[in-house]
């Protein structure tokens, strides 16, 4: 199966890429044969594979999830340079919202 260059200019427009006439000419064929090699794939027998979320044996390599104790709410803000005794208090981001 090969790619028109419409469908590849679509492509590119579709990932935000301004490609020149060049580019254009040579993503199509770049392309072509990357969707020529899929469709060879599609070929193969693959009724005895079993399905894979990932090609190498994987294990969780992080530690146990152990609850402990954590800081209490005025060891958290002892640093803050402005709080209200409950909460850091920051500048608005989003616009003028009329807090801190």
């Amino acid at each position: 199966m090969s790619l028109s260059r419409q469908e590849v200019a679509k492509v590119g427009m579709l990932a935000r890429l301004a490609l020149t006439e060049a580019e254009l000419e040579k993503m199509t064929g770049e392309l072509s044969k990357l969707v020529e090699f899929v469709s060879q794939l599609s070929e193969l027998d693959t009724a005895a594979v079993e399905p894979l979320a990932h090609p190498l044996e994987t294990r969780n390599v992080f530690r146990e999830d152990i609850p402990a104790a954590s800081l209490t709410t005025e060891q958290a803000l002892a640093n803050s340079p402005r709080h209200d005794n409950s909460c850091f208090l920051v500048p608005a981001v989003l616009g003028d919202s009329g807090a801190a």
